[in-house]
């Protein structure tokens, strides 16, 4: 979970250099402090939107901060989007959430994003169908009772079924530079799956203009 954070702060920072003035939508953000990790500037209006409960958990845990805010509510819903500016550039990251959904409602959540903004960036990982499949050895998701729906194999998945959108980015985890923060052992393990496409795809990182 590490090395995905520093890859989509990596990425936030690219965004929000190109766009000082900007909207970012953090969807399904659990406890994460991406906002007070990166600190964005004053043209920054930063939303963190994930379920009541998780919400109610960030005000404890978290201080308030001009330019940010916490929607309670869940981000497959459309309600809350009334409530944010659209003049703006605006970037939504979506990191560890599009697997939880059905490809459904993902795919109408990209929609609402693109179809309601101007312009921006959409920036997410997925698992493939294999990683779905696999669940069942995915401690994480055990571990938490959850069930993972949606597999997304290529660019060309998001591009047909959500028009407007652009590849930028399309890559896999394990050819990330973050891979190289982990222990060497894990290196070596995830090094070997490398070779063969479908297992090197598991996990993935989507970054879509639009």
């Amino acid at each position: 979970m590490t090395t995905r954070s520093a890859h989509f702060d990596r990425w936030t920072r690219q965004f929000l250099a190109v766009h000082p003035e900007a909207v970012v939508l953090h969807l399904g953000c659990g406890l994460d402090g991406r906002f007070f990790r990166l600190r964005p500037g004053p043209g920054v209006e930063w939303y963190d939107i994930d379920y009541p409960d998780v919400a109610h958990l960030r005000e404890q845990l978290y201080p308030s901060a001009e330019h940010y805010h916490v929607i309670a509510a869940s981000v497959t819903d459309p309600a809350w989007l009334r409530d944010i500016p659209a003049g703006r550039p605006t970037l939504m990251v979506g990191e560890g959430l599009t697997m939880y959904l059905t490809q459904q409602d993902g795919v109408a959540l990209l929609r609402r994003i693109v179809d309601g903004f101007p312009s921006g960036e959409l920036q997410f990982d997925a698992f493939n169908s294999l990683g779905i499949k696999a669940q069942f050895v995915n401690t994480v998701v055990r571990r938490s009772g959850a069930k993972l729906h949606w597999g997304i194999n290529k660019p060309e998945d998001i591009l047909r079924a959500v028009p407007g959108t652009r590849l930028l980015v399309w890559t896999s985890a394990l050819d990330d530079q973050s891979f190289d923060m982990l222990p060497w052992y894990y290196r070596m393990i995830l090094a070997a799956m490398k070779p063969v496409p479908v297992l090197r795809y598991m996990a993935q990182y989507h970054r879509y203009a639009f």
